[in-house]
Protein backbone atom coordinates (compact mmCIF):
# COMPACT_ATOMS: atom_id res chain seq x y z
CA UNK A 1 0.00 0.00 0.00
CA UNK A 2 1.35 3.50 -0.47
CA UNK A 3 1.69 6.87 1.12
CA UNK A 4 -0.90 8.09 -1.37
CA UNK A 5 -3.75 5.44 -0.75
CA UNK A 6 -3.12 6.00 2.88
CA UNK A 7 -3.47 10.27 2.28
CA UNK A 8 -6.51 9.48 0.28
CA UNK A 9 -8.25 7.38 2.95
CA UNK A 10 -7.18 9.62 6.06
CA UNK A 11 -8.20 12.88 4.07
CA UNK A 12 -10.99 11.70 1.52
CA UNK A 13 -13.01 8.87 3.69
CA UNK A 14 -12.77 9.53 7.57
CA UNK A 15 -14.91 11.83 9.13
CA UNK A 16 -15.60 13.84 12.62
CA UNK A 17 -13.90 12.72 15.40
CA UNK A 18 -11.83 9.63 13.92
CA UNK A 19 -10.60 12.19 10.92
CA UNK A 20 -9.48 14.64 14.08
CA UNK A 21 -7.44 12.03 16.17
CA UNK A 22 -5.74 10.99 12.98
CA UNK A 23 -4.89 14.03 11.89
CA UNK A 24 -3.32 14.99 14.81
CA UNK A 25 -0.86 12.42 14.39
CA UNK A 26 0.44 13.80 11.59
CA UNK A 27 3.59 16.08 11.13
CA UNK A 28 2.44 19.23 9.57
CA UNK A 29 -1.50 18.75 11.02
CA UNK A 30 -2.68 20.08 8.04
CA UNK A 31 -6.53 19.85 7.64
CA UNK A 32 -6.49 19.23 3.72
CA UNK A 33 -4.13 16.91 1.53
CA UNK A 34 -2.27 18.82 -1.20
CA UNK A 35 -1.94 17.09 -4.59
CA UNK A 36 1.39 15.84 -5.59
CA UNK A 37 0.40 16.45 -8.88
CA UNK A 38 -0.63 20.08 -8.28
CA UNK A 39 1.31 22.10 -5.89
CA UNK A 40 3.75 25.09 -6.25
CA UNK A 41 6.65 23.12 -4.65
CA UNK A 42 9.90 23.89 -5.91
CA UNK A 43 8.36 26.49 -8.02
CA UNK A 44 10.99 29.89 -6.59
CA UNK A 45 8.29 32.17 -8.07
CA UNK A 46 5.79 31.25 -5.47
CA UNK A 47 3.20 29.68 -8.19
CA UNK A 48 3.57 32.44 -10.60
CA UNK A 49 4.76 31.32 -14.36
CA UNK A 50 7.70 33.00 -15.44
CA UNK A 51 7.76 35.71 -12.83
CA UNK A 52 10.64 38.11 -12.47
CA UNK A 53 11.70 38.80 -9.14
CA UNK A 54 12.49 42.53 -8.11
CA UNK A 55 15.45 41.70 -7.35
CA UNK A 56 16.24 40.29 -10.74
CA UNK A 57 15.56 44.17 -12.08
CA UNK A 58 17.38 46.16 -13.98
CA UNK A 59 19.61 48.27 -11.73
CA UNK A 60 18.40 51.51 -13.11
CA UNK A 61 15.22 51.13 -11.86
CA UNK A 62 16.03 51.01 -8.58
CA UNK A 63 15.04 53.41 -6.33
CA UNK A 64 13.51 56.59 -7.25
CA UNK A 65 15.54 57.87 -10.36
CA UNK A 66 13.39 56.24 -13.74
CA UNK A 67 10.30 57.95 -14.10
CA UNK A 68 7.67 55.80 -14.97
CA UNK A 69 7.99 52.72 -12.55
CA UNK A 70 4.51 51.75 -10.76
CA UNK A 71 4.05 49.75 -7.74
CA UNK A 72 0.65 47.86 -7.33
CA UNK A 73 -2.37 46.19 -5.47
CA UNK A 74 -5.51 45.46 -4.72
CA UNK A 75 -7.53 46.53 -2.05
CA UNK A 76 -10.64 45.35 -0.88
CA UNK A 77 -13.70 45.90 0.45
CA UNK A 78 -16.99 43.89 2.06
CA UNK A 79 -19.16 41.73 -0.47
CA UNK A 80 -15.42 40.57 -2.06
CA UNK A 81 -15.16 43.72 -3.90
CA UNK A 82 -11.96 45.03 -4.77
CA UNK A 83 -9.96 47.92 -6.53
CA UNK A 84 -6.79 48.17 -8.09
CA UNK A 85 -4.13 50.72 -6.95
CA UNK A 86 -1.16 52.40 -9.38
CA UNK A 87 1.29 54.40 -7.62
CA UNK A 88 4.57 55.90 -9.48
CA UNK A 89 7.39 55.30 -7.63
CA UNK A 90 9.07 59.20 -8.46
CA UNK A 91 6.42 61.72 -8.31
CA UNK A 92 3.53 59.41 -5.61
CA UNK A 93 1.43 59.58 -8.81
CA UNK A 94 -1.84 57.80 -8.01
CA UNK A 95 -3.71 55.92 -10.16
CA UNK A 96 -7.32 53.42 -9.17
CA UNK A 97 -8.44 51.32 -11.66
CA UNK A 98 -12.53 49.77 -11.29
CA UNK A 99 -12.17 45.98 -11.10
CA UNK A 100 -15.08 43.62 -12.10
CA UNK A 101 -13.33 40.91 -9.71
CA UNK A 102 -10.27 39.49 -8.33
CA UNK A 103 -9.62 36.76 -10.87
CA UNK A 104 -6.67 37.58 -13.35
CA UNK A 105 -8.67 37.66 -16.00
CA UNK A 106 -10.84 40.47 -14.80
CA UNK A 107 -7.47 42.26 -12.70
CA UNK A 108 -5.51 42.38 -16.04
CA UNK A 109 -7.72 43.56 -18.56
CA UNK A 110 -8.48 46.49 -16.31
CA UNK A 111 -5.24 47.28 -15.36
CA UNK A 112 -4.73 46.90 -18.97
CA UNK A 113 -7.39 49.22 -20.34
CA UNK A 114 -5.64 52.19 -17.79
CA UNK A 115 -2.07 51.81 -18.07
CA UNK A 116 -2.34 52.07 -22.04
CA UNK A 117 -3.97 55.59 -21.40
CA UNK A 118 -0.29 56.50 -20.34
CA UNK A 119 2.52 58.03 -22.70
CA UNK A 120 4.84 55.23 -23.23
CA UNK A 121 7.42 56.86 -21.54
CA UNK A 122 5.35 56.73 -18.59
CA UNK A 123 5.04 52.77 -18.90
CA UNK A 124 8.19 51.62 -17.97
CA UNK A 125 7.67 48.82 -14.99
CA UNK A 126 4.97 47.30 -12.87
CA UNK A 127 5.51 45.89 -9.36
CA UNK A 128 3.25 43.55 -7.98
CA UNK A 129 3.08 41.38 -4.89
CA UNK A 130 2.64 37.64 -5.43
CA UNK A 131 -1.05 37.39 -5.42
CA UNK A 132 -2.52 35.24 -8.13
CA UNK A 133 -4.70 37.93 -9.34
CA UNK A 134 -1.99 38.94 -11.61
CA UNK A 135 -0.76 35.63 -12.93
CA UNK A 136 -1.50 36.22 -16.16
CA UNK A 137 0.77 39.04 -16.19
CA UNK A 138 1.94 38.10 -19.81
CA UNK A 139 -0.79 39.31 -21.09
CA UNK A 140 -0.35 42.79 -19.16
CA UNK A 141 3.00 43.04 -20.67
CA UNK A 142 1.87 42.22 -24.69
CA UNK A 143 -0.79 44.65 -24.22
CA UNK A 144 0.70 48.06 -22.66
CA UNK A 145 4.38 46.88 -23.02
CA UNK A 146 5.24 47.55 -19.77
CA UNK A 147 7.80 45.34 -17.56
CA UNK A 148 6.47 43.32 -14.83
CA UNK A 149 8.35 42.12 -11.45
CA UNK A 150 7.34 40.61 -8.50
CA UNK A 151 7.82 41.36 -4.95
CA UNK A 152 9.34 38.49 -2.58
CA UNK A 153 7.24 36.87 -0.38
CA UNK A 154 5.49 38.36 2.26
CA UNK A 155 7.40 41.68 1.26
CA UNK A 156 5.29 44.59 1.37
CA UNK A 157 8.06 47.12 1.97
CA UNK A 158 9.32 46.49 -1.13
CA UNK A 159 6.14 48.03 -2.97
CA UNK A 160 6.19 50.69 0.03
CA UNK A 161 4.51 53.58 -1.93
CA UNK A 162 2.04 51.80 -3.04
CA UNK A 163 1.08 50.15 0.39
CA UNK A 164 1.48 53.58 2.78
CA UNK A 165 -1.48 55.19 -0.60
CA UNK A 166 -3.21 52.23 0.36
CA UNK A 167 -3.23 53.51 3.91
CA UNK A 168 -4.35 56.83 2.63
CA UNK A 169 -6.99 55.46 0.80
CA UNK A 170 -8.72 54.08 3.65
CA UNK A 171 -10.01 57.56 4.59
CA UNK A 172 -12.45 57.74 1.03
CA UNK A 173 -12.88 53.69 0.51
CA UNK A 174 -13.13 52.10 4.39
CA UNK A 175 -12.66 48.43 4.96
CA UNK A 176 -16.39 48.01 4.97
CA UNK A 177 -17.30 49.61 1.94
CA UNK A 178 -18.90 48.02 -1.34
CA UNK A 179 -15.98 49.13 -3.82
CA UNK A 180 -17.92 47.81 -6.37
CA UNK A 181 -20.78 50.69 -6.22
CA UNK A 182 -17.69 52.92 -7.54
CA UNK A 183 -17.60 54.31 -11.07
CA UNK A 184 -14.02 54.22 -12.32
CA UNK A 185 -15.31 57.63 -12.76
CA UNK A 186 -16.01 58.24 -8.98
CA UNK A 187 -12.35 56.71 -8.49
CA UNK A 188 -10.42 58.88 -10.71
CA UNK A 189 -12.18 61.90 -8.78
CA UNK A 190 -10.40 60.46 -5.41
CA UNK A 191 -7.18 59.79 -7.20
CA UNK A 192 -7.38 63.63 -8.28
CA UNK A 193 -7.94 64.86 -5.24
CA UNK A 194 -4.97 62.85 -3.71
CA UNK A 195 -2.62 64.30 -7.01
CA UNK A 196 -3.40 67.44 -6.22
CA UNK A 197 -2.54 67.40 -2.98
CA UNK A 198 1.17 69.18 -1.54
CA UNK A 199 3.36 66.96 0.02
CA UNK A 200 5.99 67.37 2.24
CA UNK A 201 8.02 64.35 0.62
CA UNK A 202 7.75 66.15 -2.60
CA UNK A 203 8.50 69.28 -1.11
CA UNK A 204 5.05 70.40 -1.13
CA UNK A 205 4.75 70.41 -4.54
CA UNK A 206 1.79 67.93 -6.33
CA UNK A 207 2.35 64.99 -7.70
CA UNK A 208 0.43 65.65 -10.73
CA UNK A 209 3.00 68.67 -10.75
CA UNK A 210 5.81 66.49 -10.53
CA UNK A 211 4.61 63.90 -13.50
CA UNK A 212 3.62 66.33 -15.96
CA UNK A 213 7.14 67.87 -16.02
CA UNK A 214 8.42 64.49 -15.97
CA UNK A 215 6.26 64.05 -19.31
CA UNK A 216 7.00 67.46 -20.61
CA UNK A 217 10.89 66.28 -19.87
CA UNK A 218 10.93 63.20 -22.15
CA UNK A 219 8.11 64.12 -24.54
Amino acid sequence: MSHETIYKSLFGQSRGVLKKALQAHLLTQRLFRQSPTNNTKGNARGGIIDAVSIADSPPEFEGRVVPGRWEGDLISGSANTYMATLVERQSRFTMLVKVDGKDARSVVSALSRQVKKLPRQLRVSLTWDRGMEFADHKSFIMATETNVDFCDPQSPWQRGTNENTNCVLRQYFPKKTILAVHTQAESNKVAKRLNQRPCKTLGYRTPSDILSKKVALTA
